[in-house]
């Protein structure tokens, strides 16, 4: 926990507002003197270039919104009127269309982390909450967002999306009309989703503060998953964290800027540059690659409402992770058998990915399955589909709270410090090797 304030103010204004509005106090004592566990490595980075990247999207997205016409016949050309005529236009979309994927890339990694070093247990459940509730409002947002375009992708991936609520019973048709604004995907469709896809990452920004405000209650976690036990065993965050933490948001700013600059439209699909036509269908209708995983679980339960339900089961499931996890150690630095099980989720979610962007008939191995197996269904990425979505589930409500009743830990050490201090430092030869012997 943070403890008592050390802000001292050193000018008489400094001492006027903070008896009045403490927000220069209230900024020390979160980004300069907050005790932070001192053995935190670059995955915890992550929560720095997460803030970055939803001030990129805010900025940029405003910017746009002032060009952009929420409009079925002029959408799609608004979008190419920003690239090609507004000024410096081509560098705002790039960077608010690039940053979406790469938003989303940090914060799978800042979920992975979570997940292995125990992140969502006690005290910090409220924290991981929080988390799951940003990652679904970002899934919304995307999804919004990812209409704007108006292209054939954006056009028909959003039928698809808002017909698979229609199938929830008794209020999914309802919702699936308060979406469209009438009985088609139309123009007050486009003008919803262009509100909401404004809206919502405002929103996000104050669940966020929420998020930061949860983490400093408890305080950070650490790779050791142990609690901090004395002074010793943390540093301020500044200068030790804000110079490591913009180290890392430099290095992410440049395969950031390699797609911006390079390579603007290779996160997206080809079939979203052609103008939307109701009326004729692409071949394969994908959503945006962050999405992919979920696409996969959907596609791989044969009934529509069984396949949305587990859909939303696999992001619900976050929510009570917390209390799946029957495990008292927090890292699985000292679970070997749960690392070992962690390694085949990350792989698993992977192989959903690479299924969701794959045509439901394509063979696993290209060239090798004839026609008579595709049509039974016995390559197809469907059961590759059907066999990584099961794993999923069973890793959540099987593995994490079986493992955790029976699997032996590793020895976990005593506090943070410990494996530094409790050795000699070893010396050459010759060398002094303590204060005493320098003395």
């Amino acid at each position: 926990m943070a403890g008592p304030s050390t802000y001292e103010p050193k000018s008489g204004f400094e001492r006027w507002l903070d008896t009045r509005l403490p927000i220069v106090r209230f900024g020390y004592d979160t980004i300069v003197s907050f005790p932070t566990p001192k053995n935190l490595n670059y995955w915890w980075t992550f929560g720095g270039i997460l803030a970055l990247m939803l001030g990129i999207q805010i900025v940029t997205g405003i910017v746009l919104a002032m060009h952009y016409a929420p409009h079925v016949d002029l959408a799609f050309d608004s979008i190419q009127r920003i690239k090609r005529d507004v000024n410096y236009g081509w560098l705002i979309q790039g960077l608010h269309a690039t940053g979406a994927s790469m938003f989303f890339l940090a914060v799978y990694i800042h979920m992975f982390r979570g997940l292995y070093y125990g992140s969502y247990k006690a005290p910090r459940e409220v924290l991981w909450l929080l988390g799951c509730v940003i990652y679904l409002l970002m899934i919304a947002t995307a999804f919004f967002g990812y209409v704007l375009p108006w292209g054939q992708m954006s056009f028909h991936g959003a039928v698809v999306i808002t017909n698979l609520i229609g199938s929830i019973p008794v209020i999914g048709p309802h919702i699936t009309t308060l979406l469209w604004g009438g009985f088609a995907l139309d123009n007050p469709t486009l003008n919803r989703f262009f509100s909401l896809h404004y809206l919502l990452p405002f929103v996000i920004a104050g669940v966020v503060a929420l998020h930061i405000w949860a983490l400093h209650v408890p305080g950070n976690g650490n790779p050791k998953g142990i609690e901090v036990k004395s002074k010793d065993d943390t540093v301020p965050f500044h200068p030790y964290y804000t110079v490591k933490d913009s180290f890392a948001i430099s290095v992410f700013l440049l395969m950031y800027g390699a797609f911006v600059f390079y390579a603007p439209d290779a996160l997206g699909d080809a079939a979203n540059y052609i103008k939307a036509n109701p009326l004729v269908t692409p071949q394969h209708i994908v959503p945006e690659w962050y999405l992919l995983p979920f696409y996969a679980i959907l596609r791989a339960v044969p009934d529509k409402l069984m396949g949305v339900i587990a859909m939303f089961g696999a992001i619900g499931t976050l929510f009570v992770l917390p209390w799946l996890d029957t495990s008292k150690v927090r890292s699985m630095r000292y679970r070997p058998a749960m690392r070992l099980w962690f390694l085949i989720f990350v792989l698993d979610c992977i192989i959903l990915g690479f299924c969701g962007a794959r045509a439901p008939d394509d063979a696993v191995i290209a060239g090798l399955a004839g026609p008579q197996f595709l049509d039974a269904n016995l390559n197809s990425f469907v059961w590759l589909s059907r066999i990584a979505s099961l794993y999923y589930f069973v890793y959540f409500w099987v593995i994490t709270p079986v493992m955790g009743l029976t699997e032996t830990p590793l020895p976990i050490p005593e506090g943070i410090s410990e494996p530094v201090l409790s050795h000699p430092a070893v010396t050459p030869a010759g060398a002094v090797s303590s204060p005493e012997k320098r003395g």
